[in-house]
């Protein structure tokens, strides 16, 4: 092939200028004569952009041939494109511009190549473009449409910035919730240790701490026993199945708030309006609940303010009501209508036992044989006691209870009066704040200022009332004469002069001299008033210790004479 090549219009040709980077020959039209040519139709649009849609930057093809450079009407074999792809390489060249079968780089100077016709009206081609540099540097023919790469993505990524923004605030509102949780639980503990103190002060001011009564807890602030307000009702327990009495004071002190059942037992020596000597349970048969309440506030000293009659089938009913009780029994019981040895008992022995209402009845009216009547008491007690335990501490609750008994109470005492005092000391109950005590009398039946102390002095209000004005002055009478008699003729001499007797049963052993004695300085002439009546001394009356119930206490000696007076 020629370097020159004729396109048949006058004297204009091609040259080879160079070689594209396919080492394709690229060729420049050198025009001699300016004719008119019609361009043939290019069907993929690639005139003046070189090859295959890509701007390479070289000249069109020479006018009548194909759009690779090659003859489209040439289908012989071609040395020159053997793969017949249409194109045709420059003499000594392979079809990529490869060296040809010579192996020698032909010369540039007159080589042709065959050019292919174009189609359609004949146009001077658009001249080169000149490079134009873009602003990121790289080359304005590349596209970066034709290749695509994947970056690695650095520090700096979007993708990475937002991973390690999430991973920040997920590691603070975990440092967060950590620091609001042990927030609360500084403030949890704060909270309950306030609980715990003012729950510890307000046991310790009411006496429930363990270890520490409520008299304990207020001894620095306690009143004297005497000043003490207590509110005292009696309870007589009527068998009316094997007949007998049981009494008991049931004790409100509102001043130390303790509750107390105080036993009394039948043996109590008592006196009667005519200053005889008669016992307690002589006196609930005889005297009846007026006389027996007056009677028990001269002996002890109290101010009994109503009288409880409870017979056993009202208690059977009271114990159905609260739902039972538990009690610790220290006796097997049996039914009331057993003959029959071997029968079980209707009661067993143990902790927690716990008694229906014919149970409990059963229970607290039960004596074996050989037993003191302190022994019932004490069982009756227990009963009592329990319940007061399940008994409501409201008092509309606890005189609805009352009320449902359907039973007459002895006047002044009314079924709001008895609910509200027992709904106290069911609260007094269930918050360990009271106790059962029984009073201790000698055989005889009366008191020992040494037994009963105890008793009468701290929960019935220590020493004998202040007597009203113009009430006869009490006087108890302790024989130490050795001589029985002694006692009864004291007693119509005292009952003569205005006195009120009591007895004060016999002294231990014979004593030479008589005492008169009294406690309180406002009853010494009241003393020098009852030795001239007994014929005694003037130096017989002392100031000491009195019986409690008393207001002034006579100790018969040898030199007593009953004739005298």
């Amino acid at each position: 092939m020629n370097d020159r090549y004729d396109a048949g219009y006058g004297d204009d040709h091609y040259e080879v200028v160079g070689y594209d980077e396919y080492g394709r020959p690229v060729y420049q039209r050198v025009a001699t004569q300016q004719a008119p040519q019609q361009q043939a139709y290019d069907p993929y649009g690639q005139a003046g952009h070189g090859y295959g849609g890509y701007d390479t930057g070289q000249q069109p093809a020479a006018p009548g041939y194909g759009p690779y450079g090659s003859q489209p009407s040439q289908p012989a074999y071609d040395p020159y494109d053997p793969y017949g792809t249409g194109t045709q390489a420059a003499p000594g060249y392979g079809p990529y511009g490869q060296a040809g079968p010579g192996g020698q780089q032909p010369r540039v100077a007159g080589q042709t190549a065959y050019i292919p016709q174009q189609a359609g009206p004949a146009e001077e081609p658009p001249a080169p473009r000149e490079p134009e540099e873009r602003a990121d540097g790289r080359d304005p023919d590349y596209d970066t449409g034709q290749f695509a790469f994947v970056e690695e993505p650095d520090g700096d990524s979007e993708d990475v910035i937002d991973w390690l923004k999430f991973t920040e605030n997920r590691t603070e509102r975990r440092e967060e919730a950590r620091r609001r949780a042990r927030s609360r639980i500084t403030a949890l503990v704060v909270v309950l240790a306030l609980v715990a103190v003012g729950g510890a002060g307000y046991l310790w001011y009411a006496g429930k701490l363990p270890g520490l009564s409520s008299s304990g807890a207020k001894a620095g602030r306690a009143t004297p026993a005497g000043a003490q307000k207590r509110d005292v009702i009696v309870v007589h327990l009527h068998n009316t199945g094997k007949g007998g009495t049981s009494t008991a004071l049931l004790v409100d002190n509102t001043t130390t708030e303790q509750g107390t059942t105080v036993l009394l037992p039948n043996s109590l020596a008592l006196t009667g309006d005519d200053g005889s000597t008669t016992t307690l349970a002589k006196s609930v048969a005889d005297d009846g609940a007026s006389g027996t309440r007056d009677q028990l506030d001269t002996v002890l000293g109290t101010d009994i303010q109503g009288t409880w009659r409870l017979d056993t089938p009202y208690l059977e009913n009271l114990v159905d009501l609260v739902g039972n009780v538990d009690v610790d029994t220290d006796a097997d019981v049996p039914a009331p209508d057993a003959r029959k040895k071997g029968t079980a008992p209707l009661v067993h022995r143990g902790k927690g036992q716990t008694l229906s209402g014919k149970m409990a009845v059963a229970y607290a009216t039960y004596r074996a044989a050989g037993e003191s009547q302190n022994a019932q008491l004490q069982r009756f007690g227990q009963v009592m006691q329990a319940v007061l335990r399940k008994l409501s501490s409201d008092p509309a609750d606890a005189t609805t209870t009352v009320q449902s008994l359907a039973q007459i109470l002895d006047p002044p005492l009314t079924d709001k009066d008895l609910g509200a005092f027992l709904a106290k000391l069911a609260d007094l109950a269930k918050g360990g704040d009271y106790k059962t005590a029984l009073l201790p009398v000698r055989p005889d039946g009366t008191l020992s200022a040494s037994t009963s102390d105890s008793v009468v002095k701290d929960i019935l209000g220590g020493t004998a009332k202040s007597p009203e004005a113009g009430s006869a002055v009490r006087v108890s009478v302790q024989n130490a004469t050795g001589v029985k008699n002694d006692t009864d003729k004291a007693r119509v001499v005292l009952l003569n002069g205005g006195f009120t007797f009591l007895d004060g049963g016999t002294a231990t052993g014979a004593r030479p001299a008589s005492q008169v004695l009294y406690a309180d300085a406002a009853d010494k002439e009241n003393a020098s008033e009852v030795a001239k009546t007994l014929g005694l001394p003037a130096a017989s009356v002392a100031k000491g210790k009195v019986s409690s119930g008393a207001d002034v206490l006579v100790v018969l000696g040898g030199d007593y004479r009953p004739s005298s007076s």
